[in-house]
């Protein structure tokens, strides 16, 4: 498996670069956003991937965080979405938005993407709503597996004012932009129909999101 690959980009092309590693040339497919986000041609670049094998196939496909990789790994496991689709969805929304979009059950914005009809964003926002908060978690530096981490018990007392739900749900919530102040204010009013940490960031981020 070949998760990672550092060298220098040689070429950028409209869905896929061209990256040198001690002269190989490697081709990796990734999404318009991040191939926008990329340093100039001949620059050293460093990208999470993801092998894609098939009888007649080998792909590459290229991320700039193991975040990026991870929501694609949970996109495709969706009947429907396969690599082209997943990255379209990221394209469009990003990592921090398909983390959004799912937790909202937003099937609009997951619609959004290129290729992508209205029956398969739903799938793919009831298939991965229960996963959105940990994944959101994990990318904030908490418990590294998919189900989503009970507050701690080993003693250690959580702010003034917050439960271990609380406190979790405030880092994943930073951790995808918002200022500190908005996600303490919209997690406190959360609190006061969820105590669990998937429950509390669901309703602090419906609380954040933007009014029509």
């Amino acid at each position: 498996m070949i998760g990672r690959l550092t060298g220098r980009l040689d070429h950028k092309g409209e869905d896929h670069v061209l990256l040198d590693v001690n002269g190989v040339g490697y081709v990796v497919h990734c999404s318009d956003r991040t191939i926008a986000a990329l340093p100039p041609v001949k620059s050293p670049v460093a990208l999470w991937t993801e092998l894609l094998v098939r009888e007649d196939l080998l792909q590459l496909f290229g991320f700039l965080t193991q975040g990026e990789r991870e929501w694609h790994r949970l996109l495709t496991s969706v009947q429907g979405i396969g690599a082209k689709g997943s990255l379209a969805i990221l394209g469009v929304l990003g990592a921090e938005g398909v983390a959004r979009a799912i937790a909202l059950g937003d099937a609009n914005a997951v619609k959004a993407a290129p290729g992508v009809g209205p029956k398969i964003a739903l799938r793919v926002v009831n298939e991965l709503r229960g996963k959105a908060p940990a994944m959101m978690l994990k990318e904030a530096g908490a418990d590294p597996l998919v189900e989503v981490p009970a507050p701690a018990s080993s003693g250690e007392l959580a702010p003034p004012g917050q439960s271990g739900a609380q406190a979790e749900a405030m880092s994943a919530l930073t951790n995808l932009g918002y200022a500190p102040v908005d996600a303490a204010r919209a997690v406190a009013q959360a609190a006061d129909s969820a105590t669990d940490t998937a429950g509390v960031i669901r309703a602090a981020l419906k609380l954040l999101a933007p009014k029509e």
